[in-house]
């Protein structure tokens, strides 16, 4: 990757304004009749030119060629080394009310790079109808050398658990690993480099509305994720011709066209519409400090909301390191139904509802109804633990996407090897204690 780093500027969702180059930035206008240095303006909108003032989300960018510029566009045809599909096509068949879990998706052993290495798992709704989620997992041990890749479908959330990635995208590059974040509008083109070499993480690409902050209700002006901790790059380029390849996902489908120069060429740029990394070890957890737990929606991060008040098109949550200490209280997640679907992962560490079985990389799908829990060690020892001490949970970072959909695994989740077929026993242990008064 010839591209480079020029640093961050601090905020979520902020007006801002960078050039690599002095000068590269129009005053006072957007278009003007010839751009400094030979430039050419283009404006990049992640959403309608009506949406509200505060909604609105667009980027004005000044690149050495317009993103016109490329190729036919032909269906794309994966390497022969990917053994998974990376596709939108959910719900075809019908969906199991089960408890899923799967082992984490094993490492390649031929040469694979980040598209080739996506794996869908399960979604819902469509790019088309501008609604739902795809979910994937990554493995790769190779960066896209000479190919680079946008999705018109949707945002893409990225979630590292093995392994750095340089994602050098055209509004500049960032770095993010494991126990970070990084999202990718939707529509920017960008390509990952490897430095750790084998890797692997999650996708949740969002096709409903822009992911943005949760509204903090009664907590008031401050905790969960602050937006001075979001960090969006500064503008960096490159000017490189050869034999490149750029890969669109459009419409649940991919298409390749060849491309005579890199795309990322953007010298200079100003708006809202741009991606962001967010280290998730910033997070300020709330909780209970008196008895009970509040639900576990204290845990948001980012929402995409829906057209429905109070209810998200996709949530993503997170389980930090934190304390409990509520008192007269079963600390660890309780049993319950969700009229919501949840897909869990796990960056690092140990999930506290979970004694064995659940391992970083993994992930499990806990759909609309399906009862869940802590598996029956977890029970057992949590009511017995003494409560006049905390427990402090440490060393740890699982995630869930929640969306208000039943989540569809996809055909190639439900015959993979790394499937738990036997997640179920996990609760097998759970003994009757139910006794009449005498």
């Amino acid at each position: 990757m010839t591209i480079a780093s020029n640093g961050y500027q601090s905020g979520f969702g902020n007006e801002f304004a960078t050039e690599a180059v002095p000068g590269a930035l129009p005053e006072g206008r957007n278009s003007p009749q010839k751009v400094a240095h030979g430039l050419y303006a283009e404006q990049l909108s992640g959403t309608a030119f009506t949406a509200p003032r505060g909604q609105n989300r667009r980027s004005w960018l000044y690149r050495i060629r317009p993103a016109a510029m490329h190729g036919t566009f032909e269906p794309f045809v994966p390497s022969p080394a990917s053994a998974q599909t990376f596709h939108n096509l959910f719900g075809h068949e019908p969906v199991t009310p089960d408890q899923l879990r799967w082992d984490p998706l094993p490492l390649p052993e031929t040469p694979t790079d980040f598209v080739d290495g996506l794996c869908t798992m399960a979604g819902n709704g469509s790019p088309a109808a501008h609604t739902g989620v795809g979910i994937h997992l990554y493995a790769a041990n190779r960066s896209m050398d000479g190919r680079f890749f946008y999705d018109a479908d949707g945002e893409l959330l990225i979630v590292p658990q093995q392994g750095r990635l340089l994602l050098a995208t055209e509004l500049g590059v960032l770095e993010v690993a494991p126990q970070e974040i990084a999202v990718i509008p939707r529509g920017v083109r960008f390509s990952v480099e490897l430095p750790d070499g084998p890797s692997r993480g999650y996708v949740c690409e969002n096709f409903g509305g822009l992911l943005r902050l949760p509204d903090l209700g009664p907590i008031g002006s401050n905790g969960l994720a602050n937006p001075r901790d979001f960090l969006t790059p500064c503008a960096a380029y490159e000017d490189v011709e050869g034999d490149f390849e750029l890969i669109a996902k459009f419409q649940g489908h991919l298409w390749r066209a060849p491309i005579g120069h890199s795309p990322l060429d953007v010298v200079a740029w100003h708006g809202n519409y741009a991606p962001y990394k967010y280290d998730l070890r910033r997070f300020n957890a709330i909780g209970s400090i008196s008895f009970d737990h509040p639900d576990p929606s204290i845990f948001t991060v980012l929402t995409s909301p829906s057209e429905i008040p109070g209810t998200a098109n996709m949530d993503f949550a997170i389980f930090p390191p934190r304390w409990l200490v509520a008192q007269d209280t079963f600390r660890p997640p309780w049993f319950h139904r969700n009229v919501a679907s949840e897909f869990m992962g796990l960056v690092h560490g140990a999930y506290d509802a979970k004694a064995e079985g659940f391992a970083p990389g993994g992930c499990s799908l806990h759909n609309c109804m399906t009862g869940h829990g802590p598996d029956a060690a977890t029970f057992a020892k949590a009511s017995s633990a003494d409560l006049s001490k905390p427990d402090v949970i440490g060393d740890t970072m699982a995630f869930m996407f929640e969306t208000r959909a039943v989540i569809a695994p996809t055909r190639q989740a439900m015959d993979a090897g790394h499937r738990q077929r036997d997640y179920q026993a996990c609760w097998a242990g759970l003994q009757k204690h139910f006794s009449t008064p005498a």
